[in-house]
């Protein structure tokens, strides 16, 4: 939905990492095409910070003191007129069963929910590649968890090769390049298919990798999703 921005009252609400204290996760959410870019949609989201999300809790170990928290602010963005709610991470795919349960508008945590529809279009006979913040965290819980029937057919990688990103979770006070950055991306990408020939499509997990996403496709020919195609399709279905 990019072009002309609409001044609406937002109707999607966005479950965000607690802020502060990190300029590289910042500059992050500074690159064009992030989710929390305040340019990246044309219609205004409603983005509420929750205590105590962050990477270890959410990515490393994640803690139901944060699904506590996610669920008391979703139920709070739904009096406010919030139609439908997502989150800023991926990983939260492992709670959308539980907080789609307990929000009283519809929840979608999680790119990864797109596998399933990316599955269907490309036939079984090609793979559904998933690129991660971390592989090495990304587990058969969090895939089961957004309806992934069969997640050893899937080819994954995680931006853990990836030096940018790296940085990023590593150094706070990282000064983030958006044009390496996104070269790391189509890298590891680039990598993933050499691997997996039979590639037949690629959803992003990672919600600040979607600034590579017009990159991916030119490099790649494949259909791309990410958690701006999510969203964009699930505000069609609950704007008046």
């Amino acid at each position: 939905m990019n072009g002309e921005k609409h001044e609406d009252k937002p109707v999607i609400g966005v479950l965000a990492w607690e802020g502060g204290g990190s300029q590289a996760l910042a500059g992050l959410e500074a690159i064009p095409g992030n989710m929390l870019h305040p340019d990246t949609f044309d219609i205004p989201l409603r983005v509420v910070r929750v205590d105590g999300a962050n990477y270890h809790t959410v990515v490393e170990r994640p803690d139901r003191r944060v699904l506590d928290g996610m669920i008391a602010a979703s139920r709070a963005m739904a009096v406010e007129g919030i139609r439908a709610i997502t989150t800023s991470c991926g990983f939260n795919a492992i709670f959308q069963k539980e907080l789609a349960a307990a929000a009283p508008v519809p929840v979608f945590t999680s790119s990864l929910l797109q596998v399933p529809l990316a599955q269907a279009m490309i036939g079984n006979g090609r793979r559904v590649g998933i690129l991660t913040a971390d592989s090495r965290c990304l587990t058969r819980a969090h895939l089961v968890g957004v309806g992934i029937d069969q997640p050893e057919q899937l080819a994954i990688a995680g931006m853990e090769e990836s030096r940018e990103f790296t940085r990023a979770l590593s150094d706070p006070e990282a000064v983030i390049d958006p044009e390496l950055f996104i070269g790391d991306i189509v890298a590891v990408a680039t990598r993933l298919r050499a691997r997996h020939p039979d590639l037949g499509a690629l959803v992003l997990e990672c919600t600040d990798l979607p600034p590579a996403s017009e990159a991916l496709r030119a490099e790649l020919g494949l259909p791309v999703f990410d958690i701006l195609t999510l969203v964009n399709m699930v505000c069609r279905t609950v704007a008046a």
